[in-house]
This record gives structure tokens, sequence and C-alpha cells, in this order.
């Protein structure tokens, strides 16, 4: 993948990309939806029990302002958790980036670089192509979660099964973008930020 699209690794032009296929902006409207949802997934974050709790404890426990990066950083992080993907494929946590043994099998994800091992909001963000990092310079990890996304929704690939949830609740309920009919895990969700 990387070797076949080299024009759209930038940050900007994925965006813009992502603005020819679909005729809006996926920085906005997205970050507009998650500031929506954000009072709702908080709100069933503190709610959840069992194992989805436990895995959620930590991120709600990193969090500790109502800055809205941190805000968006903990719905980034606790979304997929609650659609029951596989965070831990998608965002990698490393205090050398160098260390490619980390992500090499990663075919698509995220690199939070960070010496405090803040993987909240890290101090680094960079992105996970065919297990190479192709962006390292992403202002936080809102906006590089967009970059996967965009990427693979303008270019029409199928999203990977350990985030398929999450992605299709992003294109589906925050973006309004594609077929209607949702996954029974995704509908849930949905019907439970409704209410």
């Amino acid at each position: 993948m990387v070797h076949r699209w080299p024009a759209l690794f930038t940050d900007s032009q994925i965006f813009q990309e992502f603005i020819r296929v679909v005729g809006k902006s996926l920085k906005d409207n997205f970050f507009d939806a998650l500031d929506s949802f954000s009072p709702g997934l908080m709100d069933l974050f503190r709610k959840k029990r069992g194992l989805t709790s436990q895995l959620l404890a930590p991120l709600l426990c990193q969090t500790k302002t109502t800055e809205p990066t941190d805000v968006r950083c903990l719905c980034i992080r606790g979304l997929p958790v609650i659609l029951g993907d596989d965070p831990s494929a998608f965002f990698k946590t490393s205090f050398d980036p160098v260390d490619k043994d980390l992500y090499s099998q990663t075919a698509v994800g995220i690199l939070c670089i960070d010496e405090e091992n803040s993987q909240m909001n890290p101090a680094r963000v960079g992105i996970i192509l065919e297990g190479n990092m192709v962006m390292d310079d992403l202002a936080n990890l809102p906006q590089a979660f967009c970059v996967p996304f965009g990427l693979i929704y303008a270019l029409h690939l199928e999203y990977h099964e350990y985030m398929k949830n999450t992605f299709f609740f992003v294109q589906q309920v925050m973006l309004d973008l594609g077929k209607s009919e949702l996954a029974p895990k995704i509908q849930t969700l949905k019907n439970q930020l409704s209410m």
C-alpha cells in the first residue's frame, strides 16, 4: 500500500483526497461528531462492568483533564474497547520509534512515541502502514486517528478486522457515510448514545 500511493502520504493530502471523494472535511466533521458523542461515550465508559471495565479503567485514570484533546484521546482509545475490537493491534506505544520489532507486523496502526508512556496524549504520533512508519510528526492522537481512517475510506480499501467495528462506527454513525444498515454492536452503541 505504501508504495502504490506515495502522493497521499501527508496528512493534508489525505484530508484533501477525502474531500475530493466524499465532498466534506474529514477533520471538521470527525471532530464535531467526536465532541458531540464524547459526553455519552465517557458516561458509558464509566458504567461498563466486567472485562470491558478492566480495559477502560487505565484509560479513564490517565485522562486527568477535560481539555478537548484529552477527552478526544480517551474516546478514541475507548471506542474500540466497547465495540469489541482489538485496540492493542492498532495502537502501539514506544519510547524509540526506530524499534521496528514493536510494529513490523502491523498492517495499519498508530504509533504513540513518548518517553513518559503517556498513551492518551503522547508527545509524538506516527502512522504505521504495512509494518513501516510512514509519518511520525502528527499533532496529536485524534488527528492521527483521522489519517488511516481517511486513507482507507478514500481509497475504498477494507477495514482491518482488529478495528473494523470502530472504523464502521466512525463511518456510518459519526460521519453518516455509506450504507445505513448497522452491524449489531454498532447499532447497540448508537442506541445507547441516543438515550
